[in-house]
C-alpha cells in the first residue's frame, strides 16, 4: 500500500469540497447532539421557525438507517446466494419482509428503551430501526438477484483468471450489481419516508413518544388538521429530498455508471456537480485513491472462514429450532384469543390480499412498459431521473387527508379506494426494477434484434420482456412486502375528527395499535406475515428459480 503523499498541493476545489464536508460535519453533530443525552419530552411546535431543525434531525435518522441496510446488503446478500445457508437465509429474509413496520416498531421501543432507560437514544436508535427495517429489506432482495443473476461470460472470465473468492466479489461481481443497487437506495429511502410518522411519532399502547423531526411534526398537522403547517412539512421534506439527492443519489448514480456492464453508443451519462468537485480536488481525490487502495487491499486479503461450509441440514434445523422458541411465546398471548379471532383477523386478511394482488397486476401493466422504455431512453432517464426519486421519496401518506376528503365529500367506496392509496407509495419499487433491467440489457442482443427487424409485439416478447423479466421479479417481491405493510396505513385514513376505515388485516393491526391490545396486534402480525411467507413460497421464489434459469444472459 502506497504512502499518502503529504506533498499534494491543494486547490481552489480542495476549499469547497472541505466546506462541503464541514457543512456536512457539523450538520451530522448537530443533529445527533441530543440523542446521546436524557430524553425529556417536548412537545412538537407547528411553529415553522423550528421546522429546519426537524428536517435535519429527520435526514440524519434517515441517513444512517440507509448506511445500516447498505451494510447488511453487503454482508447478507453474498452470504445468501453463495453458501450452502441460502435456504435458511433466503427464509428468514421472507419472514423479515414480512413483518410489519408496526411489529419491528412495537418490539423495538420496549427492548431499546429498558436497554437505555432515561435516555433518548433508546428511542433515536428504534426510530432508526424502524426506518432500517423499510430498506434493508428491498437491497439485499435486489443484490441477490444481481449476485444469482450474473451474466455467464463474467462466471467464465472469473474461472480463467482464477480469482479467489473476495477478488471476484470486489472485482466482478459487486461492481456488476452497483448500478442497479445505487437504483434500489433511492427507492429503500422512498420506503423509509413513507413510514416517516410512524417512526418518529411513536404511539404503540401505552408508549407515546414524539421525536423531534417532519414525521412528528406532520403527524401533528394531521392531528390538528392544521392545512398550513402541512405545506410548510411538504416544503421542509421537498427541500430534504432534493439535498439527498443533490449530496448523495446523483453522485452515486452518475460514479456507478462506469460499472456499467456495456456501454451503449450515444448513451447519455449522468453528471454531478458533487463529484466533479471531488474529481477536481486534489487532496479528496488522492485521500479517496488511498483509502480505496488501503480497503481493497485488506479486503483481498480476507478469506471467508470455513465455518460457511456448514452442513446443509444446520439452516433449516436453526430455523425449526427458532419458529419453536417463537411459537411457544406467541402461543401464551395468542391462545386466549379463541378459534373465532383467528378466523376474523385471517378473513380480513383475505381482503387485503385482493387489494395488494390487484394493486401489483394493476402496477405491473403501467409501469413495466414505461420502465421498458426509460431504460432504453438513457438520455430522457437522466432528465427524469430526480423527478422520479422525488415522486418515489414523496410521502404518499400525505396525500391521505385529501383523499379522505374526497371519499367523504363525493360519498366514495374505502373498500375500493384503500387500494389505490397502498399503491402510492409501492409501485415504484416495480418502475425502479423494470428501468434498472432495461438498462441493463446487452448493446448486441438490442443490435441483433434491429438486424432481425423485430419491431411492435415480437420485439417484447422475444427481447424485452425476458430481459427484465428477474428485475420484476425483485420489484414485485419488494412491492408485494411493501404494498402489506401500506396497508397498516392506507385502510386507515384520518382528517381531524373524520376517520374512515376499509376491511382489511391492515386496519385491524391500526386498531390493536392504537388501544395497545397486544394479543391482536400480535395476532394481526402473525397473520399478515404468515401471508407474505406462503406467498413468497408458492408464488415469488417460483418466479426467482424461472428467472434464473431461463431468463439468464
Amino acid at each position: 500500500m502506497r504512502p499518502l503523499d503529504p506533498l499534494a498541493r491543494p486547490n481552489r476545489y480542495d476549499l469547497l469540497a472541505g466546506a462541503v464536508a464541514l457543512a456536512l460535519l457539523g450538520g451530522f453533530l448537530l443533529a445527533s447532539r441530543e440523542a446521546l443525552g436524557p430524553y425529556t419530552p417536548t412537545p412538537i411546535s407547528l411553529d415553522p421557525r423550528h421546522l429546519p431543525e426537524y428536517a435535519l434531525r429527520t435526514a440524519f435518522r434517515m441517513g444512517v438507517a440507509l448506511l445500516l441496510s447498505t451494510l447488511f446488503t453487503l454482508v447478507y446478500a453474498p452470504l445468501a446466494a453463495k453458501t450452502r445457508l441460502e435456504p435458511f437465509l433466503i427464509a428468514v429474509l421472507d419472514i423479515l419482509q414480512s413483518v410489519p413496520i408496526l411489529g419491528f416498531l412495537a418490539a423495538s421501543v420496549a427492548a431499546l428503551s429498558g436497554l437505555f432507560p432515561g435516555k433518548a437514544l433508546g428511542f433515536e436508535l428504534a426510530a432508526i430501526f424502524a426506518v432500517f427495517t423499510s430498506q434493508a429489506w428491498n437491497m439485499a432482495f435486489s443484490f441477490y438477484q444481481s449476485l444469482k443473476t450474473l451474466p455467464r461470460e463474467l462466471e467464465e472470465a472469473a474461472r480463467l483468471y482464477r480469482l479467489t473468492p473476495p477478488q471476484r466479489f470486489l472485482r466482478l461481481e459487486l461492481p456488476y450489481a452497483l448500478p442497479g443497487l445505487v437504483w434500489n437506495a433511492m427507492m429503500s429511502m422512498s420506503g423509509g419516508w413513507f413510514f416517516v410518522v410512524a417512526s418518529e411519532a411513536i404511539s404503540v399502547g401505552k408508549t407515546e413518544v414524539d421525536l423531534p423531526g417532519v414525521g412528528s411534526y406532520l403527524a401533528r398537522a394531521l392531528a390538528q388538521g392544521n392545512m398550513e403547517a402541512l405545506a410548510y412539512a411538504l416544503l421542509a421534506m421537498l427541500l430534504t429530498i432534493l439535498l439527498y439527492d443533490q449530496l448523495l443519489f446523483r453522485p452515486l448514480v452518475a460514479w456507478s455508471e462506469r460499472f456499467k456492464y456495456e456501454e451503449r453508443p450515444g448513451e447519455a451519462t449522468a453528471r454531478s456537480w458533487v463529484l466533479d468537485l471531488l474529481r477536481r480536488s486534489r487532496a479528496t481525490r488522492r485521500l479517496g485513491e488511498w483509502l480505496a487502495e488501503a480497503l481493497l487491499e485488506r479486503a483481498l486479503r480476507f478469506h471467508p472462514p470455513r465455518a460457511l461450509g456448514l452442513p446443509p441440514w444446520l439452516g433449516p434445523a436453526l430455523l425449526t429450532a427458532l419458529g419453536l422458541l417463537g411459537l411457544e411465546a406467541a402461543a401464551k398471548l395468542l391462545l386466549p384469543l379463541g378459534p373465532g379471532e383467528w378466523l376474523r383477523a385471517i378473513a380480513l386478511g383475505f381482503f387485503t390480499f385482493l387489494r395488494v394482488m390487484g394493486i401489483l397486476l394493476l402496477a405491473t401493466a403501467v409501469w413495466v412498459p414505461v420502465g421498458i422504455l426509460l431504460g432504453l431512453r438513457p438520455r430522457v432517464a437522466v432528465r427524469v431521473q430526480a423527478l422520479l426519486q422525488f415522486l418515489a421519496a414523496f410521502p404518499a401518506n400525505l396525500l391521505y387527508p385529501f383523499a379522505a376528503y374526497l371519499l367523504l365529500r363525493y360519498r366514495l367506496s374505502m373498500e375500493v379506494f384503500s387500494a389505490f392509496l397502498m399503491a402510492l407509495g409501492t409501485q415504484w419499487y416495480i418502475l425502479f426494477n423494470v428501468t434498472a433491467g432495461a438498462t441493463a440489457l446487452p448493446a448486441d442482443l438490442l443490435e441483433a434484434a434491429r438486424a432481425y427487424r423485430l419491431s411492435g409485439v415480437r420485439l417484447w416478447r422475444r427481447l424485452l420482456l425476458p430481459g427484465v423479466f428477474p428485475y420484476l421479479v425483485t420489484g414485485l417481491v419488494t412491492a408485494s412486502g411493501g404494498t402489506w405493510n401500506a396497508s397498516i396505513v392506507a385502510e386507515v385514513v384520518q382528517w381531524g375528527p373524520h376517520r374512515l376505515e376499509a376491511t382489511g388485516l391492515g386496519a385491524y393491526i391500526t386498531r390493536a395499535t392504537e388501544a395497545g391490545d397486544e394479543r391482536r396486534l400480535l395476532l394481526g402480525i402473525v397473520v399478515m406475515s404468515l401471508m407474505v411467507v406462503t406467498l413468497n413460497r408458492l408464488l415469488w421464489r417460483r418466479l426467482y428459480r424461472w428467472a434464473e434459469e431461463r431468463f439468464r444472459f
